[in-house]
């Protein structure tokens, strides 16, 4: 049978580097991309190291651009003569609160985090048809609980996995299986990709700056190397949903996030969630 095709998108780094390597390792020809290809040495050394270079391809890919996303979809099935599944990694934080932040802060996080992966779902479902394939699309924790100081993100992740659970159904029906897969804490480039510059932050946040300041504290402890899981272990499970028969459509990349995604889907009220994020701010 001929090599299956998966296309991943950013890949430069974190959780979509890891899945890109360890995708190649399980036999997938991996499309790795991302929206600037000078930053792919990282990926092709962690490629050749694990002895995977012929399986990884890299490609330019902005998901906030149509035309750059309709011409990487094209050009994998003319030179693959496929696509199997698709794997929506690419995305960016944004951290700050909506009186202070403005709107240009919250379009942006929709355009990454959400209308982007919209676009390249939309591109690869005629070729996910044909093969019979899948959309994974890695969400948050954030998806599911609303955090402090993360309205953008999570809005935008909640999105996702709106529009991705009211999808499933309708893609099962022609063959495709849809799956979101929510990390928690991982020690990656992406919390440093944000640079924040916190004393700045501080100074501006006015009457927020206490909160923001048991924010950060808080945060920071949980995005240590002891707290965090490290990407390869966020993306185990993107290969092994890959490989499953019928695989889930919600999947937790460890014990702590099924625990803190829990919360919220036994929380009828909501005061479970306001109990507990509640006291992130205080």
């Amino acid at each position: 049978m001929d090599t299956k095709t998966v296309l991943i998108t950013g890949t430069s780094s974190g959780i979509g580097l890891a899945a890109a390597v360890a995708t190649a390792q399980a036999g997938w020809h991996t499309v790795a991309t991302m929206r600037d290809t000078r930053r792919a040495d990282a990926l092709l050394k962690a490629a050749d190291e694990a002895g995977v270079s012929d399986l990884v391809q890299v490609k330019r890919l902005d998901v906030t651009d149509a035309a750059s996303v309709a011409t990487c979809v094209a050009e994998v099935v003319a030179e693959h003569g496929r696509l199997d599944a698709v794997v929506n990694n690419a995305g960016a934080g944004s951290v700050g609160t909506i009186e202070q932040h403005g709107m240009d802060a919250v379009r942006s996080a929709m355009e990454v985090n959400y209308f982007g992966v919209v676009e390249l779902t939309r591109a690869a479902l005629p070729h996910l048809r044909a093969s019979g394939g899948r959309v994974i699309t890695v969400t948050s924790v954030g998806g599911v609980v609303g955090q402090p100081f993360n309205e953008s993100y999570c809005a935008a992740k909640f999105a996702v996995e709106g529009f991705m659970e009211s999808l499933a159904p309708v893609a099962a029906s022609v063959g495709v299986h849809v799956t979101v897969v929510e990390p928690g804490a991982v020690a990656s480039e992406f919390v440093a990709s944000l640079k924040l510059d916190i004393p700045a932050m501080l100074a501006e946040a006015g009457p927020y700056a206490p909160a923001l300041q048991a924010y950060i504290e808080r945060t920071t402890k949980s995005y240590d190397s002891a707290g965090a899981q490290t990407s390869a272990e966020a993306a185990a499970p993107i290969v092994e949903v890959l490989a499953a028969e019928r695989p889930a459509f919600r999947v937790q990349t460890s014990d702590w996030a099924r625990e803190f995604v829990a919360t919220k889907l036994a929380d009828v009220d909501g005061s479970a969630v306001q109990g507990l994020t509640g006291g992130w701010v205080r």
